[in-house]
């Protein structure tokens, strides 16, 4: 079907069909998920049908964003939808070029796990009338923040994403639920200032807010007086929301605090909306601003070695890995900032495996919570836990593995490519511009040391130390979470790490993409151009 775009000629009404049929698909990922999750409120009586539906959606939904990314990759040209058939600028624009398809089908099939597991999970929170419609908007919200070609409608899906995560977070379990939700819905309120504020510079220097039509705009005229203050606005946005230090201080108690369904995905790929605001400001919109990319590099060295320590020091399992996530999306910044097209496609590469490793990790940091007498992921309470769920060790210490970057899983993978990228680039340059290199690739070795640390640390804790029994009703459960969605992403953490060149393919065909704008911008904007790998 996505070859008909090349076989029938253009301008007959079979081709014009089918190419309607076509751009629908950039659609689908978002309307899937908001409609399954109006319908599931009106199930909400019924949890057992609603948890099928909201499962069954999430599926539904990812086949559409996994043939998406297919079609995309294989035809070589983005798949543009005009709501309402307004062209652009002037109407809404959902646009699916390879890095938002990638970003999207990412966010898709770790949520597919994330449901999977709130199916088996004991929380008292996944079973509220309110949790799988919510989960939804949060996948929706995501998915439209990454298809979106308008950065108005990136406001709209961000802000979907705040309202989902602060009440999810707030039904939590855990007693300190509702204070990690207001201190995120706080920080998001000030995301939300600077990104409005931001967006309104724009508007005033540009006349328009399609990203497309404004990296034309800015490309011819990038001395108006308001687009330094828009870029910085939009920058402190982004970095709000992928947590870079120092505007990290909300996500270490929102992750711990939530319900472990969502904070495996809050630490995964909620972050990384930030992530996707940086590669779309420093290749589309504003790719001549190397302040940008050097502000990314320093502010990424400084979170991996704040994420590391702090994730060494913490005292929570939960905790660890929010603090391990500051450190890991510091290496991505790192390679956004570098900017060559191998780093950018190592910073795509690490953005997918980390979600897959991270997702896993706390899930299985929620697992051991599960088991003991009290549910919490402190270290205090889960020690010696462990030894009733040797499995869940064994999935641990894989985990642990790839979060350190050890072969043969994708984390190796992640870390060998953002190493080679500083490799390549050091040759030829020149001393200053070769410390800006080293500096990072000389952390990226520590960091995996450290992490190593800390991940044995909470091994010894949970699987060598005795059961603290403190009185004799503290006995642990025999049985907690389920095992099943960490158990199946330990296996794909291995696959994508023995056999990773598809993905390697695929995310240095991203970095070309996005290495060359004018593509996205003449696909948005309704002319004709095919782009070939």
């Amino acid at each position: 079907m996505h070859d008909a775009l090349r076989i029938l000629p253009a301008g007959t009404a079979q081709s014009a069909t089918r190419r309607n049929i076509m751009t629908l698909l950039a659609i689908l990922p978002i309307i899937i998920p908001l409609t399954g999750a109006a319908i599931a409120m009106l199930l909400r009586r019924r949890f057992q049908l609603q948890a099928a539906w909201a499962f069954g959606t999430m599926l539904t939904s990812f086949a559409a964003s996994a043939y998406l990314l297919w079609v995309v990759w294989s035809t070589g040209r983005p798949v543009v939808y005009q709501m309402g058939r307004w062209p652009a600028p002037f109407g809404i624009t959902i646009a699916a070029d390879l890095l938002s398809a990638i970003m999207a089908a990412m966010v898709q099939f770790v949520f597919v796990f994330g449901f999977l597991y709130a199916l088996g999970a004991k929380d008292k929170a996944v079973r509220h009338s309110t949790f799988y419609p919510l989960f939804l908007c949060l996948v929706a919200g995501l998915t439209g923040g990454m298809l979106t070609g308008d950065i108005f409608n990136l406001f709209v899906m961000i802000e979907l994403v705040v309202i989902s995560g602060t009440v999810l977070t707030a039904i939590s379990d855990d007693r300190y639920g509702p204070e990690a939700a207001y201190k995120y819905f706080l920080i998001s309120s000030v995301a939300t200032f600077c990104l409005l504020f931001g967006i309104g510079s724009l508007y005033v220097s540009y006349g328009t807010l399609n990203m497309a039509d404004l990296a034309a705009r800015i490309a011819a005229d990038p001395n108006q007086t308001l687009l330094p203050v828009a870029i910085v606005l939009l920058a402190v946005t982004f970095m709000i929301k992928s947590a870079v230090v120092p505007f990290h201080f909300w996500q270490p108690d929102f992750h711990t605090a939530s319900p472990t369904p969502v904070s495996a995905m809050l630490s995964s790929v909620v972050v990384k909306i930030g992530v996707y605001g940086f590669l779309r400001l420093t290749t589309l919109l504003v790719p001549q601003a190397d302040w940008l990319r050097a502000l990314l590099v320093v502010l990424g060295i400084v979170g991996i070695i704040f994420g590391g320590l702090g994730a060494a020091g913490t005292h929570n399992a939960k905790r660890m890995f929010a603090y391990s996530t500051l450190a890991q999306i510091g290496f991505i910044h790192v390679g956004v900032g570098w900017g060559t097209p191998l780093s950018l496609a190592a910073a795509i590469l690490f953005t997918f495996n980390h979600a897959l490793i991270k997702s896993t990790m706390l899930m299985l940091s929620g697992y051991l919570a599960s088991r003991a007498p009290v549910k919490t992921a402190s270290f205090s309470v889960i020690r010696g836990t462990g030894k009733y769920a040797p499995l869940a060790g064994v999935l641990f210490f894989i985990g642990g593995m790839a979060l350190a970057g050890i072969p043969p899983t994708n984390g190796f993978i992640s870390k060998l490519a953002l190493f080679q990228s500083g490799v390549q680039a050091v040759q030829g340059s020149d001393f200053a511009a070769t410390a800006t290199y080293w500096v990072p690739l000389l952390l990226l070795g520590i960091s995996s040391i450290i992490t190593l640390v800390y991940v044995f640390r909470a091994l010894m804790k949970i699987w060598w130390e005795p059961f603290a029994q403190k009185s004799p009703e503290e006995k642990i459960k025999p049985h907690g979470d389920s095992l099943l969605a960490p158990g199946l992403l330990i296996a794909v953490c291995l696959v994508f790490g023995i056999w990773a060149q598809p993905l390697l393919q695929l995310t240095q065909d991203a970095s070309a993409w996005i290495r060359q704008p004018q593509a996205y911008v003449q696909a948005v904007l309704g002319e004709e151009m095919g782009w070939k790998r």
